[in-house]
C-alpha cells in the first residue's frame, strides 16, 4: 500500500502532501522534516530507494526522484514493488507535464486542486488505479470540462 506522496522543493518546503493513512498534522510535519533531512544529505550518485524504518516504522520504504528543484517522494510498505513505484512516480510527473506544459513549482502551488485531481486519478486510498499518463490527463480534462460547463452561475449585466 502507498502510505504517502510528498512533493517538496529543494529547501524542504512541502508543495503537495497526501497521506493515505491518518497522521496527525504534527506527525506529518515531523516526517516531512525528517525526510528532507535524509534527502538533502544524500550524495547525488546513490540509490533513490531508502529503507525508512527509523523514520516511518517497520516495513516502510521510500522512493524519491528529483525533477528540477522538486523532490517527488513516495512512501509505501513492502507489499509494493520499488521499481513499480519509481515508474508510477514517472507517470505522475508525465501527467503533470502534460497538464501544465513543463510543470514547475508554481504550477503545483497555484493549481493544487488540479494536482490533487491528477494524483487521485493515479492513486486512490493508497492503491494504484491508473498507470497511463494519457488516461489520467484525459480523465482530469474531462472532469474539469464537465464542471465548468455544468456551472449554473449566470452573471448579471447592468
Amino acid at each position: 500500500m502507498i502510505r504517502a506522496v510528498i512533493v517538496m522543493n529543494d529547501k524542504g518546503k512541502p508543495r503537495l502532501v497526501k497521506f493515505y493513512e491518518f497522521q496527525p498534522v504534527e506527525k506529518q510535519q515531523e516526517l516531512i522534516r525528517s525526510i528532507y533531512g535524509v534527502l538533502c544529505s544524500r550524495a547525488e550518485k546513490v540509490s533513490n530507494f531508502i529503507r525508512a524504518d527509523s523514520i516511518l516504522g517497520p516495513d516502510a520504504r521510500l522512493v524519491y526522484k528529483t525533477y528540477a528543484t522538486l523532490y517527488f517522494v513516495f512512501i509505501f510498505d513492502t507489499s509494493e514493488n520499488e521499481l513499480a513505484i519509481l515508474d508510477l512516480m514517472q507517470v505522475f510527473v508525465e501527467a503533470l507535464d502534460k497538464c501544465f506544459s513543463n510543470v514547475c513549482e508554481l504550477d503545483i502551488v497555484f493549481n493544487f486542486n488540479k494536482v490533487h485531481s491528477i494524483l487521485d486519478e493515479i492513486i486512490l486510498g493508497g492503491q494504484v488505479i491508473e498507470t497511463s499518463s494519457s488516461e489520467v490527463v484525459k480523465a482530469v480534462e474531462e472532469a474539469y470540462r464537465c464542471s465548468s460547463s455544468n456551472s449554473s452561475f449566470t452573471p448579471v449585466v447592468n
